[in-house]
């Protein structure tokens, strides 16, 4: 009880700070917003005919699996933020497990994400972005799974940084090529092979083609829009997920006790 009570301290300590900040709210329903109305409607027009496929609902499912990785990866930067506020020693040095106070950030910031999930919902009534049903609960069913490999992504960078103005140099120039090269805005299934090779390593790619896996089982379109199937998808999600979340702790954990 005691460490499902620190967990939930911490993850709604995360949540609360976001319906404060109202800058964040509004920031986090313009970008997609724009990437969705003003992108996707650009390419919808031009291209769809040729590809033989809505580009604004792939667009659109492109921006649902970037914006549930990156909102909760670049959240983790409260950990830099605490670090600098001693917050975290705090934290630390309470009876709780270290992987637990890590999982609670990440929690809590999933928990964010999900909230900002709402309001690029509402754009598919917006957009007339088309959904059924069972892709609808297939989605939502993942976005744990997503936001999980976000978060476990910023831990793995923020143990690495000793501060926020490192943070904010280096962690834009981690997340921005993600999106070209997890195929946000276009199809990724033919590429040169130095662009094949960092697209197939970045994390997003496989939250991005999750989200599309999933929404295009059954459809024509699935053998040209999506790269991995759903399975493959889903394990590539997990085991990076893990691996980045142990070592993130480990190398958090180490720079705290070396401070």
């Amino acid at each position: 009880m005691k460490t499902f009570n620190a967990l939930l301290v911490i993850a709604v300590r995360d949540l609360t700070k976001l319906l404060r900040d109202r800058g964040r709210i509004l920031a986090s329903l313009i970008f997609p917003l724009v990437f969705v109305g003003v992108l996707g409607n650009s390419l919808n027009s031009n291209l769809s005919a040729d590809v033989g496929y809505s580009f604004l609902t792939f667009v659109y499912l492109g921006v649902i699996g970037q914006n549930l990785f990156q909102s909760t990866a670049s959240g983790l930067i409260s950990l830099i933020e605490d670090r600098e506020n001693d917050f975290s020693q705090s934290m630390f040095i309470a009876p709780v497990s270290r992987y637990i106070i890590i999982l609670g950030k990440i929690i809590g910031e999933s928990m964010v994400a999900t909230v900002q999930l709402l309001g690029i919902g509402l754009m598919a009534f917006i957009f007339r972005i088309p959904f059924t049903w069972p892709q609808l609960l297939g989605i939502l069913a993942v976005v744990p799974l997503i936001t999980l490999l976000g978060g476990a992504f910023g831990v793995l960078v923020m143990a690495n940084l000793s501060n926020q103005k490192q943070a904010n140099q280096i962690f834009p120039f981690l997340i921005f090529p993600q999106f070209f090269l997890s195929g946000v805005f276009s199809p990724i299934k033919e590429l040169p092979i130095y662009l094949l090779v960092l697209s197939r390593i970045s994390p997003m790619t496989y939250a991005v083609d999750l989200v599309r896996s999933i929404y295009y089982i059954g459809n024509p379109a699935y053998d040209k829009v999506v790269i991995n199937s759903m399975g493959t998808n889903l394990m590539v999600v997990l085991g990076m997920a893990v691996v980045m979340i142990v070592a993130g702790t480990l190398i958090f954990v180490r720079n705290e006790r070396n401070k």
